[in-house]
């Protein structure tokens, strides 16, 4: 067996390489990681559901190119969904998860603390948060991040979205119509999950404090299950859902006010797509009413920044919300996990190095998850009601390069003390953490 070495803030990391296939961690802390980014008390478990949402246009069926078929061709759409939550003491089992790489062939071996089929916790209910990946992703692409929130109190269910995973990747136009039902449809089938008496799940999911997050395309679904209608403009794109398709999502549709769901009490949009592309406007974006959590690199050239996820957070005026910016970072600012050591090499078929789809050239990824990590575990307490005292982790000086670390010899904070709460002294870098009131 062999192994490599690196040093990560003054820690040794050892990875060892063999026959067997090497775990990659995705539950990796760093020592400047800030508070609230560490692991709750609570032990963890992972399962996998197979759901089949029935009767859906089939987007893959359609030929954009001939006459719309009337009726449209309709299936039972598959969705696999992995489902992190807390777990009941003492159990036992593996940790690894399989997933595959952006090529959608090289399967690699993840590794984090929850315990794969682990009866869940006898607590509860706990709130619901539903993860959606990117276009293409996978269910394990923001595991960091799920897990994590498992063992703070969560049950969080991340979809793998049919047509837009590495290995099922399709035409765009099933993303975008799609994106959205499937969210909404997982939320519905975890409602009957946990309230059925034979199943794991009853009375350990409370579905009426649900919260999404998505990344990239699962932002722009997020956006739409939050209350976002697409424009007018958008349901005739020639690269959009075929023959209107998209008109069930647009803003002002009897189709689109009958989604609004009040189940879902925020939602966090990591580089949302669309704004630059002409699928969102003011009017649409005003359908928002819950609040937002918004997170961007600054210099994202697949949603664009300025005319893309800054331009959505400030259109987006019916709701309170907030803009977390990683400055100088790219659209992989955030979302996706540290690449596994397998993804270094060029693909022949994708012509780029694999890595390239995880990590960003000028951020750690690790540094951004336990960013993301503090964040959302704030925005989550304040607005599902986990732990409201949360507030003042989200009461900063816009700018963290401005905040000031100011303490006496006893550690106290002095007046003019404005830090960015939970970093450690010095760690409070290259961040934008700005916030809009409903009405502005």
């Amino acid at each position: 067996m062999s192994f490599s070495l690196s040093v990560v803030m003054g820690s040794v990391l050892l990875i060892f390489a063999g026959p067997a296939m090497a775990q990659h961690r995705i539950d990796t802390q760093r020592p400047d990681a800030p508070e609230q980014a560490a692991y709750g008390d609570l032990p963890t478990g992972m399962r996998t559901l197979d759901l089949t949402h029935p009767d859906q246009i089939d987007i893959l069926a359609i030929d954009p190119d001939a006459p719309k078929p009337d009726p449209l061709p309709r299936y039972d759409r598959p969705l696999t969904v992995e489902m992190w939550y807390p777990a009941a003491p003492g159990a036992e089992g593996t940790r690894q998860m399989q997933t595959y790489l952006r090529d959608g062939k090289t399967q690699v071996t993840l590794a984090g603390r929850a315990i794969r089929d682990a009866a869940p916790a006898q607590g509860g209910p706990y709130p619901l948060v539903i993860v959606s990946h990117g276009y293409p992703g996978n269910r394990f692409l923001m595991s960091h991040l799920t897990d994590n929130l498992a063992s703070k109190g969560y049950v969080v269910a991340s979809i793998d979205h049919t047509d837009s995973t590495y290995r099922t990747q399709a035409a765009f136009g099933s993303t975008l119509v799609n994106r959205p039902l499937d969210q909404i449809f997982v939320l519905n089938e975890l409602a009957r999950l946990a309230g059925d008496p034979t199943t794991p799940w009853a009375g350990r999911i409370d579905v009426d404090r649900t919260a999404i997050i998505g990344y990239s395309m699962g932002g722009y679904g997020a956006i739409i299950a939050a209350g976002g209608g697409v424009t007018d403009a958008s349901v005739g794109f020639e690269w959009g859902g075929p023959h209107g398709t998209l008109a069930v999502h647009q803003s002002g549709s009897d189709s689109h006010a009958a989604r609004a769901d009040d189940r879902i009490k925020t939602a966090i949009a990591i580089g949302p797509w669309g704004m630059a592309r002409g699928v969102w406007a003011a009017d649409g974006l005003a359908g928002i009413k819950i609040p937002m959590l918004y997170i961007a690199g600054s210099v994202d050239d697949v949603s664009g920044y300025e005319d893309g996820v800054r331009a959505i957070w400030q259109a987006t005026s019916g709701a309170d919300r907030a803009l977390l910016t990683f400055d100088n970072a790219n659209h992989n600012a955030a979302a996706p996990m540290p690449a596994p050591p397998e993804a270094n090499r060029v693909d022949d078929d994708l012509g780029f190095n694999l890595t390239e789809h995880y990590a960003d050239p000028v951020w750690d990824t690790v540094r951004m998850n336990n960013i993301t990590q503090h964040f959302v575990t704030a925005w989550l307490g304040q607005h599902l009601g986990r732990d409201p005292t949360m507030a003042p982790v989200l009461t900063l000086v816009p700018h963290s390069n401005d905040a000031v670390w100011s303490v006496d010899e006893e550690g106290h904070p002095k007046a003019d003390h404005s830090y960015w709460a939970g970093f450690p002294n010095r760690t409070a870098s290259g961040l934008r953490f700005e916030t809009l009131v409903k009405g502005e």
